[in-house]
Formats: structure tokens, C-alpha cells, sequence
């Protein structure tokens, strides 16, 4: 079995891997042709840790288990554990165990990178970001590679967290982009062609009333049933509502579940899922002026598909650690 660290990782699934393959996936899970059961939460107190297995058909099977312990970053730990498993399809063989904290991160930004594919304006510039963590960081460099950035305004309850994210990232992104931190979320909002949430409030972070027309949202921060970045406002304005599961979000989106459980909503705002654009199964944008909004809580054939992909350029190019598990 080959063991693939976080470094490893780093190198064997480049963010351009990660967005074709993450886009598949979306396309084979709204054709039926994958099994991914919802996935296994089990709260301890301190924290809680996921379990998501998933099957795509001709790629193989999967077991992504992550733990977030919120608290960890002040006992000088990070807030997110996890492995990822990967399982040949036609004989049971476990083909590698990889870095699942890592793998998360790049396949949930290639997942908003897939949704400004097809949902945001191909001319979209600016991008305001709420959250300056891992996963924003992720986003933004996704991001760059769909569409022509020029611009990212950041805005995090803790400031000095955009700060530092402002200070390490550009390196990694192309020259010509302009950083601000907002002031306010409605600053980072008006004028933005595309919003990213990667949060982890419980609370929506901006108000959908300062939505521009034409504006693309993404929210992948929340994934649980009291969690919620995204406000009534910005899906009553949506011209089109898409998320990764319908099945996923009627349990787990706390976006979609809360309003619709206090009468603000319901569940007809969602006209389908971003693998049934994908597929041509459903129209995308059809107007400049639209506003569209993409929901997802994370999809374990996702998982799969990225690990797959990391798991065969890694057979290429010699990379991590044979580890034989047979006596």
C-alpha cells in the first residue's frame, strides 16, 4: 500500500488535477453512477470526526475519515485530522492511505472552481472571500484557475488572520492580483462577481441584499444542519440555485434548512445539482445579470476521485512510501 503525505500530496495532486477530477465526479453523481452514503457523524464533546465512504464506477472506492476538533489550535494542534483510503474496485485491494486534512482542502476549492466554471461570469474579476483560512486560501487559488482575477478583497472576523493569509498566498498566485482586507462584509460584497464563504459560522456573513446582478456565489464552509453563511436574501435573489447533493443538503445544509424551517424559504429554490449542469442536463447561466449561488456540504466521490487522481500520478513518479500491510 502506498502512503502519501501532506508534502507528498502537495505534489501529486496539483490544483488542475483536482478541479478536472472533482468535476467528473460531480457529473458521474448526478448520472447515478456512484454510491456515496450520507455521511457518519460522531460527536464526542470535544469534537466530532466524519466518516464518508464512496464508490465512482470504474474508478474505485474510498473511506475518508476527518476529525475537527475546534479547539485544537490553542493546544498548538491543528483544528482538522483525517485519511483517506483508497480501495482498488475490482478486488478489495487497499491501494494507498493519504493525507485527508490536505486532500479536503484542494478537492473543496476544486469544487468551487467548478461551480465559477459554469455558473459565475467568464469575464469575472473580483472575488470577495469570507474566511481566511485553509480552505479560503484553497479557494482563491482554485479560482485563479477559471477565471481572470484581478482582484480579491478578504474579509475574516479576525483581521490579522486576513493579514497573514494576504502575506504568504500571493506567491503562489499570479503577480497581477490586488489584495484589500474589507472593513465590512458589505464592502467586500458590492461589486464583487464572485463570493466565496469558507467559514465556519452559524450565523449567515453577509447580507444578499448588497449582491450585485450578475454576481456568482459559492458557499463550502458550512456542512452541518446549525451551521449557515448564506442569508434568505441571496437565494431569494438567486435566478439559480444549485448545490452538490439535493440528498446531502436536505440534511446537512444548514444554509437551506434553517430559513426553510422558519418559513423564509423553501425547498423549491433549489432547481438542481452542479454535476446536472455539468451534464447539460440542467441550463446554467443564461444572462449576464443573473445571480447564481452554489451550495455544497462535500460529496465523498469526490474524495475518490481526487485520491485516484493523486494515487496514479504518485504510481508515475515515485512518490511516498510502499508500505506492505501482508505478513
Amino acid at each position: 500500500m502506498l502512503v502519501l503525505s501532506e508534502t507528498d500530496l502537495a505534489r501529486a495532486l496539483p490544483m488542475s488535477d483536482a478541479i478536472d477530477s472533482v468535476e467528473h465526479a460531480y457529473r458521474k453523481y448526478s448520472l447515478g453512477e456512484t454510491q456515496t452514503p450520507v455521511r457518519q457523524s460522531i460527536e464526542t464533546g470535544s469534537g466530532v470526526t466524519l466518516v464518508m465512504p464512496g464508490y465512482i464506477s470504474g474508478q474505485g472506492t474510498g473511506v475518508k475519515v476527518v476529525s475537527v476538533y475546534e479547539d485544537n489550535p490553542a493546544r498548538g494542534l491543528p483544528a482538522v485530522w483525517g485519511a483517506m483510503l483508497l480501495v482498488d474496485a475490482e478486488d478489495g485491494r487497499p491501494l494507498a492511505v493519504m493525507d485527508a486534512a490536505s486532500l479536503t482542502a484542494v478537492r473543496t476549492a476544486a469544487a468551487g472552481a467548478v461551480a465559477a466554471r459554469y455558473l459565475a461570469r467568464p469575464d469575472s474579476k473580483v472575488a470577495a472571500l469570507f474566511g481566511a483560512g485553509v480552505q479560503g486560501s484553497a479557494q482563491v487559488r482554485a479560482l485563479t484557475q477559471v477565471l481572470p482575477l484581478q482582484q480579491v478583497r478578504v474579509y475574516d472576523i479576525q483581521p490579522e488572520q486576513a493579514e497573514a493569509m494576504i502575506a504568504r498566498l500571493p506567491e503562489k498566485l499570479p503577480a497581477d492580483i490586488g489584495w484589500t482586507i474589507a472593513g465590512s462584509p458589505s464592502e467586500a460584497v458590492r461589486g464583487a462577481d464572485v463570493v466565496i464563504c469558507a467559514t465556519t459560522s452559524r450565523h449567515p456573513v453577509f447580507d444578499g441584499c448588497d449582491l450585485d446582478a450578475g454576481t456568482h456565489v459559492t458557499g463550502v464552509g458550512s456542512y452541518a444542519a446549525d451551521m449557515r453563511e448564506i442569508d434568505a436574501d441571496t437565494f431569494r435573489r438567486a435566478d439559480l440555485v444549485v448545490v452538490d447533493s439535493q440528498e446531502a443538503c436536505i440534511k446537512e445544509a444548514g444554509d437551506l434548512i434553517i430559513p426553510v424551517n422558519e418559513g423564509e424559504l423553501s425547498w423549491d429554490v433549489v432547481q438542481g445539482e452542479i454535476g446536472q449542469v455539468i451534464a447539460g442536463q440542467l441550463p446554467g447561466r443564461e444572462s449576464p445579470e443573473d445571480v447564481t449561488v452554489f451550495k455544497c456540504v462535500g460529496l465523498a466521490a469526490l474524495d475518490v476521485a481526487a485520491a485516484r487522481a493523486a494515487y496514479q500520478r504518485a504510481e508515475r513518479n515515485s512518490l511516498g512510501v510502499r508500505a506492505p500491510l501482508e505478513c
